[in-house]
C-alpha cells in the first residue's frame, strides 16, 4: 500500500513535470490556440506511407531547420559506422532539390534501458517506444533548449503516455500502466483519447500547443493527424517495435516532410519509394506484413539505409548525424522543492505518521527517500519562494 507521504509527494511532483503541459491546456481551451479540426479526408489516408495533408507548391514555413540545432553534419554514410544498428542513431537529410526533408532513428537501446528502469512489459514498451522515436524526430532542427512534449490521454488501459524530447537529442518518457498483458497497441491506448502537443523555449513568453482527437491508437497515425490537421504539415510518418519475451530487438521511426516548393513531381516519387519500402519489408518477412520501420531496421537496414530507399532517385543530402540519449532532470532538490509546496503543517502531519518522505520518478524509476531530521532541517535553512524557477535555482547554486 503506497504511503501518505508518497502519494502526496508524487502528486506534487508530477504537477512539476507537467506544469506547461497544464498551462497550455487551459491556453488551448481559452480558444486562441485550440487547433481540433474533424477532416475526415486526411483520417482516411495511411500516413505512413503518404502525406496525409496535401499542400500547393507554395507552402509557408512550418519547422525551422535552420541552426538552431548543436548537432554536427556528417556527409559521410552513416551506415558504415552502424552495423546492424549496434547503436542507436538518428538521421536527417533532405532532397537534393530541397522538396523533401526525410528523419529516421533506431532506439533499440534506449527502449531496453527504459523497460528496465521502469520494469515495462512489451504493450506499453511499444507504445512508449513509438512515442519516443516520434518526438525524436520531430524535435530535430529544434534549438537544443527547446522541447516537445507529447502527451496521449488515452481511454484504453494504459490511461497516458508522455514523452519529452529536446533539440539537443535527448528523450524521456513514460506510461500510465507499465505492468500491462499482451494485447494490440490499439486496445491498449484505445481510440477515443486526444493528442496534444506542447512545445517550449526558455524565452518564450508561452509555449505553442495543439490537440487532436485520437483516431487509430497506434500513435504514428494519431501524431500524423495530428501534424496535418493542427500544425498543417504534409509528413509521413511511421514508428515501430519489435520485442522477444522481454527484449527490444528493433525499435525506431521515419518522418518525411514536405518543404516549400515541393512539386507533384517529388511527391510522387517519394510515394512510390515509400511503397516499395513496404513491399520490401514484407518481402524480408516471408510476405507477411512487417511493421514500419522496424521489420526492416531487425533485417540491419540503418537509419541511412532508410533515408537513402525514401529519396531514391532524389539525390539525398545527408544534414545530420545524432546519438539519442535518454536524459531524466529529478533530483533530490526537485522532490524538497515539491515538499516546500505544501504547508508546513501538512508536512509534519506526514513525518509524524510515515517517519520520512519517498517519491519515485516515474521517468527513470529512481526513488528518493528523506527522513524526517533531514527535511525538518532543510525547510528551516529554506528561503525564497519555491514556486518560483529563479528562487529555486538560486538558493541551489
Amino acid at each position: 500500500m503506497v504511503c501518505r507521504a508518497t502519494k502526496l509527494v508524487f502528486f506534487i511532483i508530477m504537477f512539476w513535470h507537467t506544469r506547461i503541459l497544464a498551462f497550455s491546456t487551459r491556453a488551448a481551451f481559452s480558444g486562441k490556440n485550440l487547433l481540433i479540426r474533424q477532416l475526415s479526408s486526411s483520417r482516411s489516408i495511411d500516413g505512413r506511407i503518404k502525406f496525409v495533408h496535401r499542400q500547393a507548391a507554395a507552402l509557408s514555413a512550418t519547422t525551422d531547420d535552420s541552426d538552431g540545432s548543436s548537432n554536427d553534419t556528417n556527409n559521410e554514410p552513416a551506415s558504415s559506422s552502424n552495423i546492424s544498428n549496434r547503436d542507436d542513431q538518428l538521421v536527417s537529410a533532405l532532397s537534393g532539390n530541397g522538396h523533401l526533408k526525410v528523419t529516421a532513428c533506431t532506439i533499440r537501446n534506449l527502449v531496453n534501458d527504459v523497460m528496465i528502469q521502469q520494469c515495462l512489459t512489451a504493450t506499453p514498451a511499444d507504445a512508449l517506444a513509438r512515442s519516443m522515436a516520434s518526438c525524436l524526430l520531430l524535435s530535430n532542427g529544434m534549438q537544443e533548449e527547446q522541447t516537445f512534449q507529447l502527451t496521449l490521454d488515452c481511454d484504453g488501459p494504459i490511461r497516458t503516455v508522455v514523452c519529452i524530447a529536446t533539440g539537443a537529442g535527448t528523450v524521456r518518457g513514460y506510461v500510465g500502466n507499465p505492468q500491462l498483458t499482451n494485447m494490440h497497441i490499439s486496445e491498449a491506448l484505445g481510440t477515443k483519447g486526444r493528442v496534444q502537443v506542447v512545445k517550449m523555449h526558455p524565452e518564450w513568453p508561452r509555449p505553442y500547443n495543439g490537440i487532436t482527437a485520437m483516431e487509430h491508437g497506434d500513435v504514428d497515425r494519431d501524431i500524423g493527424i495530428y501534424l496535418a490537421e493542427s500544425e498543417q504539415r504534409s509528413c509521413a510518418l511511421a514508428a515501430s517495435s519489435v520485442y522477444k519475451g522481454i527484449l527490444c530487438t528493433a525499435a525506431g521511426a521515419y518522418l518525411v516532410e514536405q518543404l516549400p516548393g515541393c512539386t507533384d513531381e517529388t511527391t510522387s516519387t517519394v510515394e512510390a519509394n515509400l511503397a516499395q519500402l513496404v513491399k520490401d519489408a514484407s518481402d524480408s518477412n516471408s510476405g507477411k506484413e512487417a511493421p514500419l520501420p522496424a521489420g526492416l531496421l531487425e533485417q540491419g537496414c540503418t537509419p541511412y539505409n532508410i533515408c537513402e530507399r525514401i529519396l531514391q532517385g532524389l539525390d539525398m543530402q545527408i544534414q545530420t548525424t545524432t546519438t539519442p540519449k535518454l536524459e531524466c532532470h529529478c533530483s533530490e532538490d526537485r522532490l524538497f522543492r515539491a515538499v516546500r509546496l505544501l504547508p508546513r503543517s501538512e508536512v509534519d502531519a506526514i513525518l509524524r505518521e510515515e517517519k520520512c518522505i519517498e517519491a519515485r520518478c516515474d521517468f527513470c524509476g529512481k526513488v528518493y527517500r528523506m527522513d524526517a531530521e533531514q527535511v525538518n532541517a532543510k525547510l528551516d535553512a529554506a528561503t525564497g519562494d519555491p514556486s518560483k524557477d529563479e528562487d529555486f535555482y538560486e538558493s541551489n547554486q
